[in-house]
């Protein structure tokens, strides 16, 4: 029996290039797709995938949350991330809310059938350079002379207001997205910026546009 895929991306062009991607190889089926996490919900009890292959951000929802609502509704459900954000920011994050891979849109074909097939396998899939970091992520170990950000001090939901700041939206808009309050993500910001040392809005907005742009902190 095929194992079932169901595909999630917001670009119809990239979903159908996946679609026809994962259906030429052997054993390999999709099942479903969708483009916003509301389509996925209501189609994943009808379809019964074996794993979904998840954009991490889609118009109305961010992955990371995304990822434990759908481990608290499908525990035993694979996902594999595919996204276009840098794995060495997001894949510990994404594998920590209950991903079991992640890897980059710009990766071959040839590699995203063999994470695909190696989640499927019940393995963890990650690309070769983010290896050595997840097992110490498991093992507890640090890297020599590997130094911690501040943005780890974030939760995984300010971290994704703190990313959408830095890609220009305003609170309106990343409540939308996120599908909750703008009082809500005003309280987020609030946090953001006594946890990093920010002394205003315009600090925290300067800062998050540099770190979206470079992945570095000042």
């Amino acid at each position: 029996m095929n194992h079932r895929i169901f595909v999630v991306d917001d670009h119809p062009v990239m979903r159908m290039g996946l679609i026809q991607l994962i259906n030429s190889k052997p054993g390999l089926d999709v099942c479903g797709e969708a483009g916003s996490v509301e389509a996925m919900m209501q189609l994943i009890p009808e379809v019964h995938p074996d794993l979904i292959l998840l954009d991490i951000a889609l118009p109305d929802g961010h992955g990371l949350e995304v990822l434990k609502d759908l481990r608290a509704l499908y525990q035993d459900l694979n996902v594999l991330i595919l996204s276009s954000h840098d794995e060495s920011v997001y894949a510990e994050r994404a594998l920590k809310a209950g991903a079991r891979g992640y890897i980059m849109k710009e990766a071959a074909a040839t590699h995203l059938v063999s994470a695909i097939r190696t989640v499927l396998d019940g393995q963890i899939y990650v690309s070769k350079q983010m290896s050595q970091l997840i097992v110490e992520m498991f093992t507890g170990q640090k890297r020599k002379g590997h130094t911690s950000s501040p943005i780890d001090q974030l939760t995984d939901r300010e971290f994704e207001v703190f990313h959408l700041i830095g890609e220009g939206k305003g609170s309106r808009e990343i409540a939308t997205q996120l599908s909750i309050s703008v009082r809500t993500i005003d309280a987020h910001r609030a946090h953001i910026k006594e946890k990093l040392g920010l002394k205003d809005s315009n600090a925290l907005v300067r800062q998050a546009v540099r770190w979206v742009e470079t992945k570095q902190w000042d």
